[in-house]
C-alpha cells in the first residue's frame, strides 16, 4: 500500500463513488507499478503503453460497480494482466536477427529461447512465472492477484521451474542443427 495509507483509502473510496481525481491520483500513483507489471509480460514499451491504457480505462468504467474498495488495487491488476495476456496473444512478434549485431543476436537468441519455453509453460504456470521473476512480485501479493494460496503457488512454481529447466537445458541428442556455429 502506498505511503499514505489513510490518503489511498479515502481516493479509493472517492473513486469508487465516481471522483475523476481521485481515480486519476489512485492511477498516478501505481503508475510505475502497472509499467513494471506490463513490462513483465511484454515485448515492448509501446504494447505496456496499449496494454495500461485499456486496463486503466476499462478501470474506470467499472470503477463505480467495485464493490468492495479495500480491493481496488488487486483488481486493477487482474485488468491489467488480462490485458497484457490478450495484446500478447494478438501480437506475437517475430524479431529481425539478421539486423542486429552478433553479440546481440546471441543474448536475443538466449532471451528467445527462454521467453518461449516460458510460452509454453500451461497458462496457470506462466503467469506465475511472470509475476513472480519477471514482475519480481513477491508469492503474498501473487496469491492476492490470482485468489491461489501460497502454498498452491510454490508447488507451481517448483514445477514451472522443472519444466523450463528441462526444455532449456542443451544435449547432444536434442539438439537441432543450429545450436553449434
Amino acid at each position: 500500500m502506498p505511503e499514505n495509507g489513510l490518503a489511498w483509502i479515502t481516493d479509493v473510496h472517492l473513486a469508487c463513488s465516481g471522483d475523476r481525481e481521485a481515480f486519476a491520483r489512485l492511477i498516478r500513483e501505481m503508475q510505475n507499478e502497472l509499467y513494471g507489471m506490463a513490462r513483465s509480460m511484454l515485448n515492448n514499451d509501446e504494447d505496456c503503453a496499449d496494454a495500461i491504457q485499456e486496463a486503466i480505462l476499462k478501470a474506470y468504467r467499472g470503477v463505480t460497480k467495485l464493490r468492495e474498495a479495500s480491493v481496488f488495487r488487486t483488481w486493477l491488476f487482474r485488468i491489467l494482466i488480462n490485458e497484457c495476456q490478450i495484446l500478447y496473444r494478438k501480437n506475437k512478434r517475430v524479431w529481425p536477427m539478421n539486423l542486429m549485431p552478433d553479440s546481440a543476436v546471441k543474448q536475443a537468441e538466449a532471451d528467445l529461447d527462454l521467453q518461449a519455453a516460458v510460452n509454453r509453460l500451461d497458462k496457470s504456470l506462466r503467469t506465475i512465472v511472470q509475476l513472480y521473476y519477471f514482475a519480481d512480485l513477491p508469492l503474498s501479493q501473487i496469491a492476492e492477484l490470482t485468489n491461489v494460496s501460497e502454498g498452491t503457488l510454490k508447488s507451481r512454481l517448483h514445477r514451472a521451474r522443472q519444466q523450463l529447466a528441462s526444455w532449456l537445458t542443451f544435449t547432444e541428442e536434442r539438439a537441432i542443427g543450429y545450436e553449434a556455429r
